[in-house]
């Protein structure tokens, strides 16, 4: 079965589910303006970012954005302005995510999400994959209704490097202390003007420097160690920054103490003496947190689709 072509699109219904997403007014001839409907889908995405300039829509040279884009267009025969879709994380080029979180739209309702599913990931990449599609309430929004994101950085300390580990782990051949890692990881949890480490960003947008940091661990794993982060959000490169001066720290370069005093610099320049950005293939977008309001479904809408298992079915072994 060809899934590239197997999604099927049910009509819309003759029931309208209404106040379920945004609406747009209909022009008709009598001059009635009945309410057409869009229906808000939303997915879990895995990617693998080595060859991605990172999630935000471009051209050239391919994104992730842009690559999931192409698959919904065909998919659904819809053109890129009906499906809107925006993602809740701007990873970064080279960055992966196991659970980036994404949203778009459709004029027309699903019965059924296996097929749209299937369908999707037989069209995409095999780095990357669709893990989830469910429906979306009007409420929710993958970015603007994040509560909290989680980030993982791997870390290979050892002499000779793990070659399955190359493209998702920075290798280290220094001998890193993960104790006063740890310790210095403390010292960023909290609420912090993050001013120090954040890299300018091509966006016109100016962000607030202000996040909250959850819970920031260093964790042991033999040769992998994996930092874990929790926030509010992040900055541009924020977190690699972060990681950055762990690393120099972990090398007992510098005291964990430093921690404390780039922050209330508020200055990049103040934490470029001391280090540069950690590698981005290291990154990995794990999870993102919502309120369980937002992700309630609507009413009479179809289930959630995780993927589906192929099994064979018994036929009649000839004689012979």
């Amino acid at each position: 079965m060809n899934y590239a072509v197997a999604a099927l699109v049910a009509p819309p219904s003759p029931v309208s589910i209404l106040s379920l997403n945004s609406f747009a007014p209909v022009e008709l001839e009598n001059g009635v303006k009945p309410i057409q409907q869009d229906y808000k889908w939303r997915l879990i995405l895995a990617y693998d970012g080595t060859h991605y300039a990172g999630w935000q829509y471009q051209q050239s040279p391919p994104t992730v954005q842009c690559t999931v884009e192409k698959a919904l267009i065909k998919a659904t025969k819809l053109e890129r302005k009906d499906l809107r879709l925006v993602g809740a994380s701007r990873t970064d080029t080279g960055v992966h995510a196991w659970g980036q979180v994404a949203h778009f739209f459709t004029p027309f309702n699903y019965k059924n999400l296996e097929e749209i599913h299937a369908a999707l990931n037989g069209l995409l990449p095999t780095d990357i994959r669709v893990r989830e599609i469910s429906p979306a309430s009007a409420e929710f929004h993958a970015r603007f209704s994040a509560k909290s994101k989680i980030y993982h950085y791997k870390i290979y300390n050892d002499s000779i490097m793990d070659p399955f580990q190359r493209h998702f782990a920075y290798h280290s051949v220094y001998k890193l202390n993960s104790a006063v890692m740890q310790e210095a990881a403390k010292y960023f949890v909290g609420k912090h003007d993050f001013s120090a480490f954040a890299n300018a960003s091509h966006n016109d947008r100016v962000p607030d420097p202000v996040k909250h940091i959850f819970r920031f661990e260093v964790k042991e794993m033999g040769a992998l160690l994996q930092v874990e982060v929790e926030g509010s959000g992040f900055l541009y490169r924020q977190v690699r920054n972060m990681v950055a001066l762990l690393l120099q720290i972990g090398k007992e370069a510098i005291p964990p103490g430093i921690v404390p005093h780039i922050l209330a610099s508020r200055d990049r320049k103040e934490l470029a003496k001391y280090s540069l950005s950690a590698p981005p293939h290291g990154l990995c977008l794990v999870s993102i947190n919502y309120d369980e309001s937002h992700l309630l479904p609507p009413p009479d809408s179809p289930a959630y689709s995780y993927g589906r298992h192929h099994t064979i079915r018994k036929c009649k072994v000839p004689f012979y």
